[in-house]
């Protein structure tokens, strides 16, 4: 007989990640029996409301784990890579929403529309990783044209909003924007140049090869989730938007996919929703896809100076979607099928 509920910890609870998490656990009606929430010091007295209850959220210790069973983890890398380990260790399966273990060869990188079958990997180090926000929306886009052809190339370029930063990014881009309306001194500090009314073609550290951190993840994660060498090459770009992470993917095919049958898959795919009606302006936009569970596509067209080329625009909620929904989808395969 299945258990009827799970010991959950939430660690970096009282974060935009960790909280929606927890939403999300209450809005699926995930099976939790005691729900722990973790975080620093400093949020030593906060509360986080999940089923009609204010939660106190506890702090962080290497012993918080005891009893636990499954384990969600968006506090950083630093903490997740001290913690995980002990919470599996404790017993738990953990879930980690950092780029901590997303490359090491034998922890699991799993996308639930994409790869499933690899939660079954948990086993080796009771760790799955949760892939970057912007890999997550164009795996599950590209999983589903690739069934009908292969591809050659593709070449993204991203417009991501200041959430994927956190919270100080958010507090700066509307401090700016209050700043620049009332002819105040302008303060950056979250990220390296002003961005209210502004766009940086900078995410994470630059590499030596002139490639951000942001845009290695992209590119060495998808070919990981997807089973694949995808030639990819990806421009990260940090735009003035609170929430939603926006693509503009171009897709080089070994064969057709005409538009038509484009929009036909990805209607019949799994967590996608087509919205391409340019003749009357509907198109994903990040205000439409914020708090929404699907991956948005539109603008789908033939791109005509390569054989078997398609433009795309994919747009998803990076904190739901892009990170604490994808892990709820992950737990829940996790406990009907492997635990």
């Amino acid at each position: 007989m299945p258990k009827k509920s799970w010991n959950v910890a939430v660690v970096g609870a009282t974060g935009a990640v960790g909280q929606e998490m927890v939403s999300i656990l209450e809005e699926r009606k995930f099976p939790v029996g005691n729900l722990k929430l973790l975080a620093s010091e400093n949020s030593v007295g906060k509360y986080v409301f999940f089923e009609g209850h204010d939660f106190l959220v506890d702090v962080l210790k290497e012993d918080s784990f005891k009893d636990q069973e499954i384990a969600l983890f968006s506090a950083g890398s630093e903490v997740s890579r001290k913690y995980a380990p002990l919470a599996a260790k404790a017993g738990c399966v953990v879930i980690d929403n950092t780029a901590c273990f997303r490359m090491e060869p034998d922890i699991p990188l799993v996308v639930p529309e994409v790869n499933p079958e690899k939660i079954a990997e948990y086993e080796n180090k009771k760790i799955i990783a949760n892939p970057n926000c912007s890999t997550i929306q164009l795996v599950v886009v590209l999983n589903a044209l690739m069934k009908r052809a292969k591809i050659k190339r593709v070449v993204v370029s991203t417009y991501q909003s200041v959430s994927g930063a956190g919270s100080a990014a958010m507090e700066e881009l509307s401090k700016q924007t209050v700043a620049i309306f009332s002819n105040k001194d302008i303060e950056v500090e979250a990220l390296p140049h002003r961005i209210a009314f502004n766009c940086l073609p900078h995410i994470d550290v630059f590499l030596p090869d002139g490639y951000t951190k942001e845009e290695w993840k992209m590119m060495e994660e998808t070919s990981k989730i997807m089973g694949v060498s995808v030639p990819l090459t990806v421009t990260a770009v940090r735009v003035p938007v609170f929430y939603g992470h926006s693509e503009s993917v171009n897709i080089e095919l070994e064969s057709a996919i005409t538009v038509a049958e484009a929009r036909e898959i990805l209607r019949d795919a799994v967590g996608i929703k087509v919205v391409d009606d340019p003749k009357n302006n509907l198109y994903p936009l990040p205000i439409s896809a914020a708090g929404e569970d699907p991956i948005f596509v539109g603008r789908i067209r033939e791109d005509k100076t390569v054989p078997h080329g398609l433009n795309l625009w994919i747009v998803a909620d990076n904190i739901r979607k892009g990170a604490a929904l994808n892990a709820i989808q992950i737990a829940e395969i996790l406990i009907q099928k492997y635990l």
